[in-house]
């Protein structure tokens, strides 16, 4: 299955980061998925592969619309 991820989406892992939080958001999109975890802001990359592995919960899309391009 393939998972969509949009940058803003908020992930929870099985695992928690040492600081003790479970949630990160997606900062950056590509081969290998970029998560700042919520709580201390620590940036990690985590493959696609690794991500579904360790991903807890469907990620949670952002509740703010994207900006419109005007014409």
């Amino acid at each position: 299955m393939l998972e969509i991820y949009e940058i803003g989406d908020m992930i929870t892992l099985k695992k928690a980061h040492p600081c003790g939080s479970y949630q990160w958001t997606v900062v950056r999109i590509g081969a290998e998925i970029g998560l700042e975890c919520l709580t201390c802001k620590h940036r990690i990359l985590l493959s696609r592969h690794d991500l579904r592995k360790k991903l807890k919960r469907a990620p949670e899309k952002r509740s703010e619309p994207r900006a419109q391009q005007e014409e």
